[in-house]
């Protein structure tokens, strides 16, 4: 599986869910998206588990490697 890594942490708020979901977009079917981010993207991860088909939710995950640092994998079915 392929893994494109994304730093969203110094993007505007605004900013961040059109450039994830672009990156995703570009994905293949079996890769991942790793975004890290300065908060858990649980309401991220609820948004593309609702509205984005391709996410693979089953196999997301999250590991919070500081106070202000999650990393989080969106895989593409």
């Amino acid at each position: 599986m392929s893994d494109t890594t994304l730093d969203v942490r110094e993007l505007p708020p605004a900013e961040r869910h059109p450039k994830i979901h672009s990156a995703f977009d570009d994905l293949e079917s079996g890769e991942a998206l790793t975004i890290l981010n300065d908060h858990d993207p649980k309401p991220l991860f609820y948004e593309m588990q609702a509205e984005v088909d391709a996410f693979d939710a089953d196999n997301y995950a999250v590991e919070q490697r500081g106070p202000a640092e999650f990393a989080a994998t969106f895989p593409k079915k």
